[in-house]
């Protein structure tokens, strides 16, 4: 199964739609900044399932985005999801590895710094921040699952959107 991460669309729509598109997900998560960007797109796709987090960044705009914090099952694996702002993430990766590994995930999800990185740390922990997906330079994440294994995490960016995903 697909799962595709996106984090900090900032009203940018057209990538979006286009990476939808072309990987055809399963499940789409979406990690903040522009909530509603992802409530949007749920719309448009009600035939997959939309996992939200609220960034720094929604809660300037919007009354109730719901959690900061999502943790739980994707298909067949557990996601720790969150935007990373309060995880302070732009200067340490260590309160959000802590908590992601004492939820029990396979996986950390976050945005919040615009900048795209996937890999895996020793303990087979995977962390992937989908960079932005705002703008047609942006990246996004996927991860593919099988039974309850990520089998391949990677970023994806618009060039690989040329070739089959």
């Amino acid at each position: 199964m697909k799962i595709l991460v996106l984090s900090d669309s900032h009203a940018g729509l057209s990538f979006m739609r286009r990476v939808i598109r072309c990987v055809k997900p399963d499940a789409v998560v979406h990690l903040g900044d522009f909530h509603e960007d992802a409530e949007v797109m749920a719309e448009e796709h009600p035939s997959i399932r939309f996992h939200m987090v609220p960034g720094n960044c929604d809660f300037h705009r919007l009354f109730n985005c719901g959690p900061e914090i999502l943790c739980y099952d994707v298909c067949g694996v557990r996601l720790y999801m969150t935007h990373g702002h309060k995880h302070e993430v732009k200067r340490t990766m260590l309160p959000l590895l802590a908590d992601a590994r004492a939820a029990g995930a396979a996986a950390a999800l976050y945005g919040h710094t615009h900048t795209a990185v996937c890999y895996q740390e020793e303990d087979g922990l995977w962390v992937l921040n989908p960079g932005p997906c705002g703008s047609s330079g942006g990246s996004v994440g996927l991860i593919e699952t099988d039974g309850n294994m990520i089998k391949a995490c990677r970023l994806l960016r618009q060039a690989d959107l040329e070739v089959t995903v």
